[in-house]
């Protein structure tokens, strides 16, 4: 979702670019994404990472309409918000403070207490003891996304290569030759953006040490009959809902490396995680099993920008918030190629 959203951002803008991708469209960490859009959620601590996640809910509106403007493949996109479940007294405590803090002033939180809860989500666990819900919250069905801003990049002029492993990235102070196959080509600028493997890719050495793999398997399960009306919090798991009785339950986090198979334990843990959490999910019937391979970074942070030369750009390590950074990320890619626009969030060189 990075490259297909930096290209859409470029094209739009009147750029030339063509993508290459040793996979198909969205074969990497996107396939195995929730969809999930909760940075009061994922970086509620504060700090840089609260800060670009929140900016990047705030470009999502935006991003969407543009999108929709310029293709006819529909996605789903709800702004309907989330429930975070307190199970203990000490997750009582630190969520019922959350609404108080100052930086949550715009997330529309409210504390819900076991009562009212179960009022909200009578589905949920008997014993859950309050949950947090912010109004700000939202989700996204990627793979309908994905299909929509690659669409929309190629009706503004990107030309996307699957199938296209590159293999040698060479820069020089007039081009960038991208070797893929036995073919060269020359560009004026690259953008890196694979991902997990960046590093490989990268002609200059800048990744190497801070993008790991991080495994992650999603459950799709079919749960029509629960009417299951928002994403769900819990503490070893989230919930997805969709309008089509779809249920998404993520997800693992694993460092074990490039290897990208689903395993009963993975699954095993997701499962008794999901039906903790709302025990009707026991009937719900198992529709399959995604994994990806989040780029994990030490600090939690993208390594945007560009990088010591300046045909060479990064837009990587998103980690978990990949589909939420991914309208902004694009959009400070944009500015920075056509205007010279140097973000605060650029960690690149």
């Amino acid at each position: 979702i990075i490259g297909a959203s930096v290209a859409f951002e470029l094209s739009r803008h009147g750029a030339r670019v063509t993508v290459l991708d040793s996979r198909t469209l969205a074969g990497g960490a996107t396939q195995a994404s929730a969809g999930l859009l909760a940075p009061y959620t994922e970086a509620h601590g504060g700090g840089p990472l609260f800060d670009l996640t929140v900016r990047g809910l705030d470009a999502y509106d935006g991003f969407v309409k543009t999108v929709r403007a310029a293709t006819p493949v529909a996605f789903e996109y709800r702004r309907a918000g989330m429930l975070e479940i307190a199970d203990t007294p000490e997750r009582m405590v630190e969520l019922r403070g959350r609404p108080a803090e100052a930086r949550t002033a715009t997330a529309g939180l409210e504390w819900l207490d076991a009562v009212s809860l179960r009022v909200r989500a009578p589905y949920l666990r008997s014993d859950a003891l309050g949950g947090l819900w912010c109004a700000a919250h939202g989700h996204v069905a990627v793979p309908a996304f994905m299909d929509a801003i690659a669409d929309a990049a190629l009706r503004s002029g990107t030309v996307f290569e699957f199938g296209r492993e590159v293999t040698a990235i060479k820069p020089s102070s007039g081009a960038v030759t991208v070797v893929a196959g036995s073919e060269s080509r020359a560009f004026d600028r690259v953008v890196l953006c694979a991902g997990a493997w960046t590093p490989a890719l990268d002609p200059l050495g800048t990744m190497t040490g801070r993008i790991t793999p991080i495994r992650g398997q999603l459950l799709r399960l079919a749960a029509p009959q629960l009417q299951l009306t928002q994403p769900l919090w819990g503490a070893s798991c989230y919930i997805v809902p969709w309008e089509d009785g779809t249920v998404l339950v993520g997800a693992t986090s694993e460092d074990v490396g490039f290897d990208e198979r689903a395993t009963v334990e993975g699954v095993r843990q997701l499962l008794v995680s999901a039906q903790d959490l709302v025990p009707a999910l026991a009937s719900a019937g198992f529709q399959g099993v995604r994994v990806g391979l989040r780029p994990g970074t030490p600090d939690g942070l993208p390594i945007l920008g560009p990088s010591r030369h300046p045909r060479i750009l990064y837009a990587a390590g998103h980690f978990r918030n990949g589909i939420l950074l991914a309208p902004l990320t694009a959009q400070l890619i944009a500015n920075y190629v056509f205007a010279g626009t140097v973000d605060p969030a650029f960690s690149a060189a």
